[in-house]
């Protein structure tokens, strides 16, 4: 019998976890049902992947490469699959290549251009896509030169790494000379690359399994936060609910031949930003990503199951067949799409509780520690049901916070409109209660934390507030905001910090108010 042994994603922390072991579970099964003798490698005692019953065979032992070497000296496999325990095992990609070990899936090679930041640059330049403006950065000085021809804010960020480890949003340069010092220690000798940051730009993810010749497009997923934001604390929508159906087409387009370009055998997950009509590269991973999971369940098809096939020389059109037959093939791409009548939108949890000292805003470093998925045929439903999932039941009345950030004013006028229509009264701190009043907006003047009490963390801690919208300004430095923020997790308090996951709530408030509750089990949904 064949041997595959499949490497899991090691212990579970925050910006790793049970997405991957998902993955790797379905990866054995998947094998074993090809008729492969599966052997699990994996050292964490809290996931399935280490059950006694799941695996032919497991061997609980860290993920270097020592310890697996070892092991594929012993079992002698025929190929080792690498792609499914996310960042940890593919750094082991390149190292057992070069002991022969035979990896199966997408080759060793592409895996280095995807997560090479110079390689991957070029690449996307030969293939005439788009990228933000960008710089690759040996030395501090260099660092320095590129920031400052490129302009800040830029998103600077090393090679190789896990749940978007070292990563960070940038505004000056007293910033970034802080960053080289602190980053040095993970960049494992790899260049840092610089990249302008699309502020106000729509993020979307997009999962796809490649045989070689084939792509499988199995959703495109739009983020309800704005770019910036790591793609594993973002939520985000199967299918896409502000975007242009013509943009989700050309996205489409651009992943098969991304998929195609990097020789994908497997998964590949690709992320874009998309700002003024333009679609921009963001990266592109050849592995399972972790939202695999969210878009199996959602479409009704196990993408880790199907990868699995496709990377031990199944084709496509033998594992799905119904998807050539039934599903678009868009004439101009030949890409393979899923369709899907229901919005499913999938809604992250954190442990803000467990870190009292930690400020509860997002960016590109993750700190998730989980998710949830909410689905109906109504997308401010969808998001409701999400939301409430999370352990965050938006209100029905009361009084709503809002303190926004300058460039975010422009657009909040419509959310707040949007709120007194709906019976809430609205609170402000001064600045942006000058600029609603000035727009006609009716609001409630509340002193800051710097004035006298009772102030807003007062009135939050008193329950008079029912839900926050507060988008930070910039630097991260410790002021009102996020002492609001503190406030708003310790009385679990709804909060939004970005203007998209605000109009996103309101939307759903809206929903609910006017449709009710309604459910329907996922195995209905599927079998519809």
């Amino acid at each position: 019998m064949k041997k595959v042994i499949i490497l899991g994603s090691g212990p579970n922390r925050i910006g790793q976890g049970v997405e991957f072991d998902y993955a790797c579970v379905h990866c054995v099964w998947s094998l074993r049902e090809e008729g492969y003798q599966a052997i699990m490698v994996n050292c964490n005692p809290e996931t399935v992947s280490t059950d006694y019953d799941t695996s032919d065979k497991l061997f609980f032992e860290p993920i270097v490469l020592e310890d697996v070497f070892n092991i594929i000296e012993r079992e002698k496999p025929d190929g080792v699959v690498v792609q499914f325990g996310g960042q940890t095992p593919l750094k082991l990609a390149k190292p057992l290549e070069k002991l022969n070990v035979p990896i199966l899936g997408t080759s060793p090679e592409s895996i280095d251009i995807a997560e090479d930041r110079e390689r991957f640059r070029d690449l996307i330049i030969s293939l005439g896509l788009k990228q933000p403006e960008s710089g690759i950065a040996r030395s501090k000085e260099e660092a320095l030169k590129i920031a400052e021809e490129i302009g800040y804010p830029v998103l600077v960020r090393p090679s190789y790494v896990l749940g978007g480890r070292a990563m960070r949003l940038v505004y000056d340069t007293s910033e970034l000379l802080q960053y080289i010092e602190e980053a040095v220690t993970v960049t494992e000798d790899k260049p840092i690359l610089i990249d302008k940051f699309l502020d106000g730009s729509i993020e979307v993810d997009v999962d796809c399994v490649c045989d070689g010749d084939d792509v499988l497009v199995g959703a495109v997923m739009e983020h309800i936060e704005e770019a910036g934001i790591h793609s594993g604390d973002s939520a985000t929508c199967i299918p896409h609910y502000t975007l242009d159906d013509e943009i989700v087409v050309k996205i489409k387009q651009q992943s098969k031949k991304l998929a195609k370009a990097l020789n994908t055998i497997g998964l590949i997950n690709i992320q874009y930003a998309i700002k003024d009509g333009e679609i921009y590269v963001i990266e592109a991973n050849p592995r399972a990503s972790r939202t695999v999971p969210f878009v199996s369940k959602a479409i009704g098809y196990p993408l880790a199951k199907i990868a699995s096939k496709v990377m031990v020389g199944k084709k496509l059109k033998e594992i799905v067949p119904q998807v050539f037959q039934i599903k678009d093939v868009h004439p101009a791409s030949d890409f393979l799409s899923v369709d899907f009548p229901y919005y499913a939108v999938k809604e992250v949890v954190f442990p803000w509780n467990r870190f009292p000292e930690v400020d509860p805003i997002l960016g590109p470093e993750m700190k998730s520690t989980g998710e949830v998925m909410g689905i109906d045929k109504d997308f401010g439903l969808a998001y409701w049901k999400a939301q409430a999932g999370a352990g965050q039941i938006l209100p029905q009345s009361g009084n709503v916070f809002i303190s926004v950030a300058d460039k975010d004013k422009p657009q909040i006028i419509d959310i707040a409109k949007q709120l007194l229509d709906l019976g809430f009264k609205i609170y402000a701190t001064s600045g942006t209660y000058r600029f609603l009043q000035q727009n006609g907006i009716n609001a409630t003047l509340v002193n800051k934390l710097s004035e006298e009490r009772p102030n807003i963390v007062d009135r939050i801690k008193n329950s008079e507030i029912a839900m926050i919208i507060n988008t930070p300004s910039g630097k991260r430095e410790r002021s009102d905001a996020y002492y609001i923020r503190r406030a708003a997790v310790a009385t679990k308090t709804p909060y939004f910090t970005t203007v998209r996951g605000a109009s996103a709530a309101v939307m759903a408030i809206k929903s609910y108010k006017e449709k009710g509750l309604n459910v329907i089990a996922l195995q209905d949904m599927e079998a519809k």
